[in-house]
């Protein structure tokens, strides 16, 4: 835990809305030799979907929960019917909302990425030098790892070929 002053100290500050300024196998560097072994090995096998390791689990039920009412909300702009066996949330119903809203997908990426941020953020509350912070961390990694995997041009050039494509079906019918 002594180690964790330094290592702590010296991580990049991470930003919702910034670039990864590691990857996660750097981050897993940094953390090799200053975190026991069981906590590397945690860190190691570290998704967004995982469920154990301190702060994970708290942050498991609140991602699946905000995972939720996002393919709730979807389903119902679909009109389709999803199960409503979890708990809703009105700040989760407002920003997810907000998110599907939003004028295209990236910036709806985007606002989803913010509220996780502060969510993140919430869960580790005042710990300062500790695996809360240190699992924050790295999950906020994990988030920026995720959407540097959109990438904008991309995305638009995909969206404008299935557009012509639904275009030509309409006009050759």
């Amino acid at each position: 835990m002594a180690s964790y002053y330094y290592l702590i100290s010296s991580l990049p500050t991470l930003t919702s809305d910034g670039e990864m300024p590691m990857t996660y196998e750097e981050f897993l560097v940094c953390c090799q030799g200053n975190v026991s072994g069981e906590t590397y090995k945690q860190l190691e096998s570290l998704t967004l979907s995982s469920t154990e390791g301190p702060l994970v689990k708290e942050w498991a039920s609140t991602y699946g929960t905000l995972i939720k009412e996002l393919n709730s909300q979807r389903s119902m702009a679909l009109g389709k019917q999803y199960p409503s066996g979890f708990d809703k949330d009105a700040t989760n119903t407002q920003k997810v909302a907000a998110a599907l809203a939003a004028k295209n997908p990236l910036e709806a990426e985007q606002l989803l990425l913010d509220y996780e941020f502060e969510l993140l953020d919430t869960l580790v509350g005042m710990h300062l030098f500790d695996d809360y912070v240190l699992f924050g961390y790295a999950i906020k990694l994990k988030l920026l790892e995720r959407r540097s995997c959109f990438e904008k041009e991309k995305g638009q050039a995909e969206f404008k070929h299935l557009f012509d494509q639904a275009q030509k079906s309409v006009y050759s019918l």
